[in-house]
């Protein structure tokens, strides 16, 4: 039987990282499964799932652990397996409007009071094409609940996108 892991670092990034934390979890009778890894201001941050027999999982975690002496901070979660309690409508969204503080908050702020549940969210600046202006960029994947239809949400993202002066749009996955 095996264990499902979700583990989180940061670090100054460096060449070896990356095959640093790899070889904890080979080494450990683990599987990479799906992982999200960036550099950002300097940083080297990422998200792993993994998975390990349950007769490893503690040797594993240790020796992730055991990278901090390294300068990762490394934290490890046992995850549920990926079972979802309800039903949710999985669909796509794309922002895009001039750089302000709060656009990730007032965005946040929407989805959660209509229970919307993010579960990818990937942003970057970008310039204007003409102007050069910084534009904030995002992109989503969005979980509905089923008292929630698209429709309402593509309302409530319209309104959120005439406050913001942005250009707000929502698909299917």
């Amino acid at each position: 039987m095996t264990i499902p892991l979700v583990m989180t670092f940061v670090g100054t990034d460096r060449p070896g990282l990356v095959n640093a934390i790899s070889a904890c979890v080979a080494d450990n009778g683990g599987g990479w499964l799906e992982s999200r890894l960036a550099r950002l201001a300097g940083q080297f941050a990422g998200i792993v799932r993994i998975e390990a027999p349950t007769a490893s999982v503690e040797a594993l975690m240790a020796a992730l652990k055991a990278l901090e002496t390294s300068g990762l901070r490394v934290t490890v979660e046992v995850g549920d397996g990926g079972a979802d309690a309800e039903l949710r409508e999985v669909l796509t969204m794309e922002l895009l409007c001039l750089d302000r503080p709060g656009i990730v908050r007032e965005v946040a702020e929407t989805l959660a009071a209509l229970d919307v549940n993010i579960e990818e969210f990937e942003s970057a600046l970008v310039s204007a094409a003409f102007t050069g202006q910084p534009m904030f960029k995002a992109k989503a994947r969005l979980h509905a609940p089923p008292t929630v239809s698209a429709a309402e949400l593509r309302r409530r993202l319209e309104e959120l996108a005439g406050e913001m002066m942005a250009e707000i749009s929502l698909g299917k996955d």
